[in-house]
């Protein structure tokens, strides 16, 4: 197959890794109450945190990223950056609107931060710290990921990626609507704190 025509496989294979509810499967696993019916209602780690349950959290964030990085790097190695660029994409729709939980799924950050780390990695590096930074001095876990989203295609842009920009632009522009809640509660000042506080 010619890398032309894996761009669409590659879109395809990235949506069916990215649909994979790894938070979901785990808190089941686990005994949990059904993650759609805690908190936000949605299948990411922010949520499965929700249950107490830091470890499965924890390997959720790991899983959700992963699947993301996984997806990149095998359209990418058949097909190219065009078919990693799709994949990426794909990857990202198929985490958020995810068709076996009829199209609810998670806000879609970990996915992010995963296909940057499969596209150009120093850019997630970059987002991570930007996280943290913001994190840490607004202890505002929504507030840090779209401060970072929308530095992430400025830096990919300034060092010289502007197919990745374009794409992550894109992506950062689903991120903050995937958070238009959050954002409407942080300018309420009602927006949880990490720690739990308001």
């Amino acid at each position: 197959m010619s890398s032309g025509a894996f761009l669409p496989v590659g879109f395809i294979l990235g949506y069916l890794l990215g649909s994979i509810p790894f938070g979901l499967i785990f808190t089941k696993l686990a005994g949990t109450q059904d993650l759609r019916t805690i908190g936000s209602g949605n299948i990411g780690a922010t949520n499965v945190l929700r249950t107490g349950r830091k470890g499965i959290a924890a390997i959720t964030l790991l899983c959700d990223a992963l699947k993301g990085t996984l997806a990149v790097i095998i359209a990418g190695y058949y097909g190219g950056p065009n078919a990693a660029m799709l994949a990426a994409l794909g990857a990202f729709l198929g985490h958020i609107f995810p068709v076996w939980l009829k199209f609810k799924g998670g806000k879609g950050v970990a996915v992010y931060i995963g296909t940057l780390i499969g596209l150009f990695w120093p850019a997630a590096a970059v987002f991570c710290v930007i996280w943290i930074s913001t994190a840490l001095t607004s202890r505002y876990s929504s507030l840090s990921a779209l401060v970072a989203s929308v530095v992430t295609p400025i830096f990919l842009w300034w060092f010289g990626h502007p197919a990745l920009a374009s794409l992550f632009a894109v992506l950062t522009l689903l991120l903050f609507y995937m958070h238009r809640e959050n954002i409407r509660r942080l300018q309420a000042g009602t927006e949880d704190r990490i720690g739990g506080t308001k």
